[in-house]
């Protein structure tokens, strides 16, 4: 009879261990989805005849990609989407993956719901880098402004960098103009915890991380190609 409730005790153990690893697989599963939508958000974007110039990818320090932002309004607008960012290294080597939300909204005229795939591009590393101290907001924390358009752009020419954040907008295959004025950007620590096993702050994954997974590996060779 010991034996019996030993064995039972034993497996019970096995399978609780078991349906743990399963969750958590599947937790991690559901980020490199994640990655694997913005390597599609940018996919995207580079078959449209106005592309987001190379030489401003080139330049900059920093990206967030939001697939499916959801963007609605009726005079009060509301936003809600997660998306991940990512900084440019020292060696020009982009980081892992920090996993963000946006939410909040902004006075404005459009009326209706619309999925938007939103990309961000930073012209420094620094906020970005910070963004594990808590939220900031776009409008007013950093002023963010509509990115140039073109695939031949002159970086000398059009882009002054006044704004510390660039933004484009997509939805149902063409550009859409959005107000993000009032977003909050905040890392998303359940998402990163499901992602990466050791999981501590933005700022040591953007440094140090070197996580193996090839949608990562694939979403970093994407932003290359720009350059």
């Amino acid at each position: 009879m010991l034996i019996a409730k030993l064995k039972g005790s034993f497996f019970g153990v096995m399978l609780l261990i078991g349906l743990c690893s399963a969750a958590n697989v599947s937790a991690q599963v559901k980020e490199e989805e994640k990655v694997k939508a913005a390597t599609a958000v940018l996919n995207d974007f580079n078959e449209m005849q106005e592309n987001i110039p190379a030489q401003l990818l080139n330049m900059s320090k920093g990206i967030i990609i939001v697939p499916k932002m959801i963007n609605a309004g009726l005079m009060l607008g509301g936003k809600y989407g997660r998306g991940l960012a990512m900084v440019k290294k020292e060696n020009g080597e982009w980081s892992d993956p920090v996993f963000i939300t946006i939410t909040g909204g902004s006075i404005g005229a459009q009326i209706g719901v619309q999925s938007v795939d939103l990309v961000l591009v930073f012209k420094n590393s620094k906020t970005l880098m910070e963004i594990g101290k808590g939220s900031f907001t776009l409008g007013g924390d950093l002023s963010v402004a509509a990115g140039p358009m073109g695939r031949s752009s002159s970086a000398q020419t059009d882009y002054k960098l006044e704004a510390e954040v660039y933004s484009y907008s997509r939805s149902k295959g063409l550009f859409a103009g959005i107000t993000l004025n009032g977003a909050a950007l905040a890392v998303d620590n359940k998402a990163n915890n499901d992602f990466y096993d050791d999981w501590t702050d933005a700022n040591t994954t953007f440094k140090k991380s070197k996580i193996a997974s090839k949608p990562v590996d694939d979403l970093r060779t994407r932003l290359d190609e720009f350059n």
